[in-house]
């Protein structure tokens, strides 16, 4: 049986099995109590429980947020509900605990080292049961379930931890007690009452009672004894002839005499449940106890002699006094004391304690460890007296004699014994004598002190940022308050109190100030002048401020008594930006809260109040919880300025409205947006939650300004997409949401879908009625198919499947898995499902749903239906034996599932497989004829044959050279999408539609088509930007973006979250700081790279000027481009479409190239363009004055793979040859026309220049070029590259110019708290003269910096801490592609990850003394290698959501492609083996020698030769079978 090791670990577990649902209160955002771990470790392996067969519903609650309000909803659903948590909870909750006492709750209590809250709730109508060891917690649990089951009152289970931590392991006590006491079939009924009452702060009623049947005799009869719950109590009496069987609390539970079942009953009684019912019924629960394990318990508990003459009553933590006592010798004195303990502290029975202490005891020493006294006499004190000095005899009373229990070490528990046995036994005992220190030593930790969360510092660091010296945080937590408790100084009311003192002392203060400035007693005048300034320039706020540091420095020289007493106040000196910072706990009342008190004064205070609840827990917070929208609140007042903000949403608004409110005269209420669960959360968690609250509306982004009127200006600023309905219908009221749409027309739509408005069953049940409704009339039968698909094919392939039965005179309807109202199920005819599989043998996301229903739901009856299921999988994709199971397995469960449901086979499942000839078009063409043919429909006639498939190709030769419908896409606003076609042809415009992944699962469940937005890549010859086009992409990415930039690994900028009415908008900013997006994507050559080559100014202007002189040169030639992107509304110079206009596309032709063409130029020694993974490579060679001579060309570099596709591979580039500079853009334009003629039209995936190479031979490719040049290649010049990752830090040209290149992580521009990245670099091009470099890496050189103007920009690098590059060698290295929640292709994180995966590496480099080592280690979220993984020392590349394929061996210098080492592998895998390799690398490596070239060497991986060898000896094969 399992051991059970602490008190926390028995009660959970008990509490688990014993409850339908479970709350679990922290004690804070950081810190977990005792019950945490055991009761999450429950919930995520669903372990079944006894109550709830399914397992409990597990919720944690914060101890702020009055959480015992979410126990009334469960409650009254007749739910049996139990509460961990510590005791800091009860004084808040006295409101609700007298309610709550009523039901049937249990609350477990861990208590610290006070039982002052205890003893305050005492009369609350609460049993309270008390455990001391972790045997008595397994217990006492069990008896307070059932107790609280039999009588249907609330019980509060208290303990403390500290007390049982020394004690061994116990055995978990099995189920067949639990099962026998709390009998939960024979409560059933009773649980699942209703109760109606919706009353939180009314006593509707409701108590605990029974019923009794009193039979023909008058009687009453114990065994017919029937606890009736959930009702308003009346005494009532029925009468009848029918005979009541055994009561649900069973005669265990009652002490009264039993009668036969013959017993004849005449009438019921309904009574209050009473003391003495209670009393009887523990006893009984105990006896059982007894019965089945031998242990015994009692209401009072006695230890120690029978015959002791003085005894110790002890309410507190015992486990030091039992083991002094226990150990004590003959000699001393306190050896023959008794010990009392509470087990059963309220009913309080004196009947019980009197018959537990001997009748020789005639003195005791009540010792009560209660901690903050409210009367002179103890609460416990009182109980004993009244319990032993009253009734008929008092005389043979003992002598009781009160102490109170401070803190004890274990060293002095032995002199404490004896202090309290020779006062106890003194002629004249001190009463209240304090035993131990009253104050808590500070090695003792506290449980939970008052602390801002780290993650919530966020917010407090932004204020820093904007006000500085400025800010005065009324109820900063640090701040020293004289007499007054950290909780109390914490709080608004407090806040605000404050503030006015604060104001009122800047008043007195000014006053002194100006008396000061006509003073002689300054040691010279200069401070009087200054001060006098200062004092005129009272009342306008930035005059003020900026004379402030002025004075102060004034007054500092001048060192009189004078200066030094004003200095004390020197912070008055600034008109402060005056706040009080709280959370949403205030949102739970909001008088009590001090929130109105702040509105309804109109005083100049700004609030922050950080609400950290998580939206996808919104369901948990019931809404009886009566959370007010303080925003709402404060905006009716009229008075206030209002914003809703999220830092991980939008941080420039939060900046906005950061100022906005400082400059608002009056209140000013910022709503700050930080969800999390604990402290652990990681900022991907956080973020992902904002975003889905953002998006959906239940936390809009919003300004407030009352002030605007005036200026004759909206005062409602909607910074988000949507709103929620109790907003909107506030703006309604106002009358702004018209003049909003008014001013905003197409936010009109969006602002109509109120949060919570989408009713997705509805939607549902439209669809399908739809397509009932335009199948009526027409002939065959019905078919009815279901798809769920993550990339497409299954949809497609669905889609098809339906064409095809309709050419065969079937009714066919096709659906989305989750499109579909499952309710139809049973009744249809026939049905076919097909479904790809997702992650780790997971289905689509459009499927899961659906799945989930069939899953769960028992009751469907399928016996009528006929079905069929296709699955498609890859047998390869998870090659390990063990994971074989997630071949196909949504469509094999799927089907196995309508099996057992009844359904009828049509035909076997078919099996598509990515690894056959044609991928899963062999097993489909094999199980397609079998469906025909089961449905009769096989030997139809007169079938007309299907067109082929829309192919890229033709998309590109009908779009008329790239036109194709974009322009008209762009207008319709009933989407945020374009055609499917129009995405494939934007692409060659430089931009593509992609929806945020993170928002899907939640806009999907909302009825919400996914939240589309645009990417947008700029084309940036060699990387080089001005200082006036890197502000103008700032402007843009703040404007029409996500308020980021991302620096490339091909050395531009690119922008996301830009919604399709912004779009054009963006591309006409990006062309007015002269540059473009044409060719930056699709199937055109792209970007040209160039090294960023800082130490070399002359030679980098030659090769960048060579860059420049190729991409122009390669730039496709149609007008498209202009037409849609740029020309005006009334520009009707060019018409779009049609065939007026035919263009001439004299290098690409109509359908431009195969797949895209990527070139790069590389300067030696330094590779950090990649030059060998590219297209065409060029190789900068310089001649003997150090200038550019030419170019050695690399043909067939490429980096795209397909998962275990093994047809599919990477590979670097070939030899071709020397070329002179001058010729270098003819000869890749040569390069291109070969590809363009002889790449792979037909297979994508087989398209790139890598392929034909390979197909043909370097030998006749070289040939092909050589005769459209009419020369040959010379032979290749020498070079070396030495590394392919940038140079950081200040470096000087040989023109004297300085450059600084700083580190860019995964190259995300953008404004965090902790550092205001994208702000500096705004600042700094406002001053910079040079230029801006992006380098392949995704980092920044500030290049062209003057010795003259180094000293400002070193400052300025400074301030923003750009300066900063003290990072670890492995993070320097590394770079990662965007991946998730954008990129449509990734199937695991990759740039939001790869920084914590380094993170938590770096411990580990430190250990080995590698911090400074330079590993290249590269991340994508998918194998198309954008970030060029298979290069790299270390890679990983995304395989499922959390899963990634390791490979190692690439070259340091990015000559040498690396070799798969595991597959499939998460977290906890990869840093064991990187743990276990970088320690081998530390200790076993040879001077000088790379970590690629290591493992090569000690045997864990082979190298790679070539991109054909690229799958060949790999270290962990792929097994060929299923």
């Amino acid at each position: 049986m399992a051991s059970v090791a602490s008190a926390g670990e028995a009660i959970a577990r008990i509490a688990y099995l014993s409850s339908d649902v479970v709350l679990t209160i922290q004690p804070g955002p950081s810190s977990d109590h005792d019950f945490s771990d055991p009761l999450r470790s429950y919930a995520a392996r669903r372990r079944p429980g006894l109550i709830a067969k399914d397992g409990p519903e597990v919720l944690t609650l914060r101890h702020n947020v009055d959480p015992l309000l979410s126990a009334f909803e469960p409650l009254r659903s007749g739910k049996l509900l139990s509460v961990t948590a510590p005791s800091s909870v009860l004084l808040a909750s006295i409101p609700h605990l007298y309610k709550l006492a009523q039901y049937p709750i249990v609350i477990h209590i861990a208590v610290g080292s006070d039982f002052s809250e205890l003893s305050a709730v005492r009369q609350s109508g609460f049993i309270f049961l008390h455990s001391e060891t972790i045997q008595e917690a397994q217990d006492v649990t069990i008896s307070a379930h059932a107790l609280a089951i039999k009588t249907g009152k609330g019980v509060i289970h208290f303990f403390d931890p500290a007390n049982s931590a020394a004690d061994d392991p116990i055995s978990a006590e099995g189920r067949g007690l639990l099962q026998a006491l709390l009998d939960p079939d024979a409560n059933l009924s009773n649980r699942r009452k209703q109760d109606e009452s919706v009353a939180l702060y009314v006593d509707e009623g409701r108590r605990a009672n029974i019923t009794e049947a009193s039979g023909e005799d008058g009687q009453l009869h114990g065994n017919s004894m029937t606890l009736v719950t959930g009702q308003p109590f009346e005494n009532t009496s029925t009468k009848g002839g029918s005979s009541i069987g055994s009561s649900v609390r069973g005669s265990s539970a009652d002490s009264r005499p039993t009668v036969t079942s013959a017993t004849s009953v005449s009438s019921l009684n309904t009574r209050l449940v009473t003391s003495d019912d209670i009393l009887d019924t523990i006893n009984a629960i105990w006896s059982q106890i007894k019965l089945a394990t031998g242990r015994s318990y009692h209401a009072f508990e006695y230890s120690g002699p029978s015959d002791a003459q003085s005894a110790l009553f002890l309410f507190g933590s015992t486990g030091l006094f039992v083991d002094e006592l226990r150990e004590a010798r003959p000699s001393d004195g306190f050896a023959s004391l008794g010990l009392i303990t509470v087990r059963l502290y309220r009913p309080w029975s004196g009947s019980k304690l009197a018959e537990a202490i001997p009748p020789s005891v005639s003195r005791i020493a009540v010792l009560e460890q209660v901690r903050r006294k409210t009367t002179k006499w103890g609460p416990v004190l009182l109980d004993v007296l009244t319990s032993l000095k009253i009734g008929p005899s008092t005389s043979s009373t003992p002598t009781i004699v009160g102490h109170q229990l401070g803190f004890i070490e274990r060293a002095t528990v032995r002199q404490a014994l004896r202090g309290i046995f020779l006062n106890l036994n003194s002629q004249s005992p001190i009463q209240n004598l304090e035993v131990g220190n009253h104050e808590k030593p500070t090695t003792i930790p506290d449980g939970y002190s008052l602390e801002q969360p780290k993650v919530e510092r966020a917010y407090t660091k932004i204020l820093d940022q904007i006000f500085g010296e400025r800010l005065f945080v009324a109820n900063r937590l640090e701040a020293a308050n004289a007499g007054i408790s950290a909780t109390l100084a914490a709080n608004p009311e407090y806040g605000f109190g404050s503030l006015l003192a604060r104001i009122d002392r800047r008043k007195r203060f000014v006053e002194e100030v100006q008396r000061a400035s006509i003073s002689n007693e300054f040691v010279t005048e200069t401070p009087k002048a200054w001060l006098l300034k200062w004092a005129v320039s009272i009342g306008n706020r930035m005059q003020e401020n900026l004379l402030a540091p002025e004075v102060i420095s004034r007054l500092s020289n001048d060192g009189s008594k004078l200066a030094s007493d004003l200095l004390i106040s020197k912070s008055l000196f600034f008109n402060e930006s005056k706040w009080i910072i709280g959370s949403d706990a205030w949102a739970y009342d909001l008088g009590n809260s001090g929130v109105h008190h702040v509105i309804a004064s109109g005083a100049n205070v700004n609030m922050l109040i950080i609400d950290s609840q998580p939206w996808s827990e919104r369901a948990a917070a019931d809404s009886v919880r009566r959370k007010k929208d303080i925003g709402l609140y404060a905006m009716n007042f009229g008075n206030a300025y209002v914003a809703s903000t999220a830092v991980y949403g939008s941080y420039t608004q939060v900046l906005e409205a950061m100022i906005e409110a400082d400059n608002f005269e009056g209140p000013s209420i910022i709503l700050a947006y930080l969800p999390y669960n604990s402290e652990q959360d990681s900022p991907l968690t956080i973020l992902q939650e904002t975003k889905k609250a953002v998006d959906i509306g239940y936390w809009p982004l919003y300004r407030w300004n009352p002030a605007n009127e005036e200026k004759g200006l909206p005062k409602f600023s909607l910074d988000s997409e949507r709103v929620k309905k109790e907003l909107e219908a506030f703006l309604r009221r106002d009358s702004h949401l018209t003049q909003l749409m008014n001013r905003h027309p197409k936010l009109s739509a969006n602002l109509s879908e109120s949060y919570g408005s989408e009713v997705r069953a509805l939607q549902k049940r439209k669809a399908k009625d739809a397509y009932n409704t335009m199948l009526e009339g027409l002939y065959g039968a019905p078919l009815t198919i279901l798809f769920a698909s993550d990339n497409g094919n299954a949809e497609n392939l669905a889609k098809r499947l339906g064409t095809r039965g309709k050419a065969r005179g079937l009714k066919t309807v096709v659906l989305a898995m989750d499109d579909y109202p499952l309710e139809d199920l049973p009744s249809e005819e026939h049905i076919v499902m097909i479904t790809s599989t997702a992650g780790q043998g997971e289905f689509p996301q459009n499927g899961r749903a659906f799945w989930n229903s069939v899953k769960e739901n028992g009751e469907l009856d399928l016996s009528l239906v006929k079905f069929a299921v296709f699955a498609l999988g890859d047998s390869h994709y998870w090659p390990r034996k063990e994971d074989k199971i997630f071949y196909n397995k949504p469509g094999k469960d799927l089907d196995t599932r309508i099996a057992f449901l009844g359904g009828k086979h049509l035909t076997n499942i078919g099996l598509g497989d990515d690894q056959d000839p044609d991928n899963y078009q062999t097993g489909y063409s094999e199980w397609e004829p079998n469906l025909w043919q089961a449905l009769g429909v096989d030997k139809v006639e007169g079938i007309m044959e299907e067109p082929p498939p829309i192919t890229n190709e033709d998309i590109k030769i009908q779009s008329n050279f790239l036109r194709g419908t974009i322009a008209e896409g762009l207008k319709d606003t009933s989407t945020g999408a374009i055609a499917a076609s129009d995405q494939q042809l934007t692409k060659f415009h430089g931009t593509y539609m992609q929806d945020d992944r993170d928002l899907r699962d939640e806009r999907k469940a909302q009825g919400l088509e996914p939240a589309y937005a645009f990417m947008i890549r700029c084309r940036l010859n060699g990387g080089v930007a001005t200082p006036s086009q890197w502000l103008q992409m700032d402007s843009i990415s703040s404007s029409y973006g996500n308020e980021t930039m991302k620096l490339t690994t091909r050395q531009t900028f690119q922008f996301h979250g830009v919604i399709k009415t912004k779009l054009k908008f963006a591309m006409r900013g990006i062309n007015k700081a002269l540059m473009t997006t044409i060719a930056a994507c699709g199937d055109v050559n792209r970007n040209v790279m160039c090294s960023s080559l800082p130490t070399k100014s002359a030679f980098h202007r030659d090769v960048h000027n060579i860059s420049s002189k190729i991409s122009n040169h390669l730039l496709p030639s149609t007008t498209a481009y202009h037409e849609i992107w740029l020309k005006d509304d009334d520009d009707h110079k060019t018409q779009v479409a049609g065939d007026a206009i035919v263009d001439q596309e004299p290098l690409y032709g109509p359908t431009y190239l195969p797949r895209k063409f990527k070139i790069t130029i590389a300067i030696p020694p330094h590779n950090d363009t990649d030059v060998y993974a590219h297209d065409i490579g060029l190789i900068a060679i310089k001649d003997s004055d150090g200038r550019l001579e030419g170019f050695n060309v690399l043909v067939g570099g490429g980096m795209g793979v397909t998962h275990n596709n093994k047809k599919t591979y990477p590979r670097t580039g070939s030899m071709m040859g020397y070329v002179d500079a001058e010729d270098v853009h003819i000869v890749c334009e040569k390069i291109m026309l070969v590809q363009r003629d002889n790449g792979d039209r037909k297979n994508r995936k087989h398209a790139r220049l890598k392929y034909t190479i390979d197909d043909m031979g370097v030998n006749l490719f070289r040939s092909l070029v050589e005769e459209l040049l009419g020369y040959k290649f010379e032979q290749p010049r020498p070079f070396e590259f030495s590394s392919n990752i940038d140079t950081f830090g200040w470096q000087k040209d040989e023109l004297g110019m300085n450059h600084f290149l700083m580190f860019i992580e995964n190259g995300r521009v953008e404004d965090t708290a902790d550092f205001p990245m994208k702000t500096g670099l705004r600042e700094i091009a406002k001053v910079h003269k040079g230029e801006f470099r992006l380098t392949p890496n995704q980092h920044l050189c500030l290049s062209g910096v003057a010795n003259d103007d180094l000293p400002r920009i070193q400052a300025m690098l400074k301030k923003y801490k750009l300066n900063n590059l003290q990072f670890s060698g492995l993070r320097l290295s590394s770079s990662a592609c965007v991946a998730f929640p954008t990129c449509g292709l990734a199937m695991a994180e990759s740039e939001r990850y790869l920084p914590e995966l380094i993170t938590k590496l770096e411990n580990c480099l430190e250990e080995n003394g590698l911090r400074q080592d330079s590993i290249v280690m590269r991340m994508t979220g998918c194998p198309n290698g954008c970030a060029r993984p298979w290069l790299a020392e270390v890679a990983f590349v995304g395989k499922a959501y959390g899963a990634y394929n390791m490979y190692l061996g690439g070259g340091y210098h990015g000559q040498r492609l690396n070799k798969l080492y595991r597959s499939s592998i998460q977290e906890e895998e990869i840093l064991d083996i990187m743990k276990l390799l970088l320690k081998r690398f530390a200790t076993e490596r040879h001077t000088g020698e790379r970590f690629g070239d290591f493992v090569i060497r000690i045997g864990v991986i082979k190298p790679t030769t070539e991109g054909k060898t690229f799958h060949d000896n790999v270290a962990e094969e792929e097994s060929d079978g299923e």
